[in-house]
């Protein structure tokens, strides 16, 4: 019979419920370190029937300290446990170990970096998988650095789905680096200004452009002319500098942060789930065939 102790000291160490980490003492003679590798196998035998599983939901963060930021987005696959308090939990321990690791690199921040229970970050989406049920996975994250004279600017929206991190280069006005972040944050610019515009993107904007205005029986000399002025308008609306300002349309995003005397150096946005192809799931259909066994 397991000790209250023991039992307690092991649940704070791996988040394992009462049954689960009761189970696992009598099952290795109230050896805590084996009690621990044993949670952690059953957590990552249950994983591995979640791996094909998609993973949509979830939140998307941004940790500041310093000179140093990271911004992440860790996956589940229902808006509910997106809102599990293990799971937030899980997600505040990431975003701080994130920023203290300082590394880009995915698997080696997924398998390296030791989390406060003293987990990798593989090894607790994996625990937490088996706890839940759900798949639980870091998708992706970025770690940036500033000099000391530049500034972050951060926007999370109140349901954590989409984060916002900007670079600006020099101390302005709280005020509107705020605003810009979340402008960004609403209106989901592709780049961040014309020099970031990806050729192979606009290239095959161009050539549907140019399609449909021969199609539309356009002369070659005008139609050259409609192609220019439909691609400045597509990358009014992708471009984060050229976008109109949603506070002031009459102004650019660019020129909004000049007349603070700033410029922008980098612009980062996560929206959960962006990209990923969701399942979607017939539930009639679904019932009728359970019905039909």
């Amino acid at each position: 019979m397991a000790n209250i102790e023991l039992l307690k000291k092991l649940r704070d160490l791996t988040q394992a419920g009462v049954l689960d980490a009761k189970k696992a003492l009598d099952e290795n003679h109230d050896d805590l370190e084996a009690s621990i590798q044993w949670l952690r196998e059953k957590g990552i035998a249950k994983a591995a029937k979640k791996a094909g599983a998609i993973a949509t939901e979830g939140v998307t963060k941004v940790y500041i300290s310093g000179d140093s930021a990271v911004i992440f987005e860790l996956n589940c696959e229902t808006d509910f446990v997106g809102t599990n308090s293990a799971f937030v939990d899980l997600a505040n321990d990431i975003g701080l170990t994130l920023l203290k690791g300082g590394i880009n690199d995915y698997d080696s921040a997924l398998n390296n970096l030791k989390l406060s229970s003293g987990m990798s970050i593989d090894l607790a989406c994996k625990t937490l998988t088996g706890k839940i049920g759900e798949k639980i996975l870091l998708r992706r994250f970025q770690f940036i650095t500033k000099k000391p004279e530049e500034m972050f600017s951060s926007y999370e929206h109140s349901n954590h789905r989409i984060a916002v991190l900007l670079t600006i280069d020099k101390n302005i006005d709280q005020i509107v680096a705020k605003d810009i972040a979340m402008h960004a944050a609403a209106m989901a610019p592709t780049f961040m200004n014309p020099n970031q515009v990806d050729k192979d993107w606009l290239a095959n904007e161009t050539k549907i452009l140019r399609e449909q205005a021969i199609a539309e029986g356009k002369p070659i000399e005008k139609a050259e002319m409609i192609i220019r002025g439909r691609i400045n308008k597509l990358l009014g609306e992708v471009v984060l500098e050229s976008q109109p300002f949603v506070k002031n349309p009459k102004v650019s995003i660019k020129d909004h942060l000049s007349s603070a005397n700033g410029t922008l150096l980098k612009y980062i946005r996560f929206q959960v789930g962006e990209g990923i192809e969701k399942k979607v799931v017939d539930f009639a259909a679904e019932v009728a065939s359970q019905i039909k066994k």
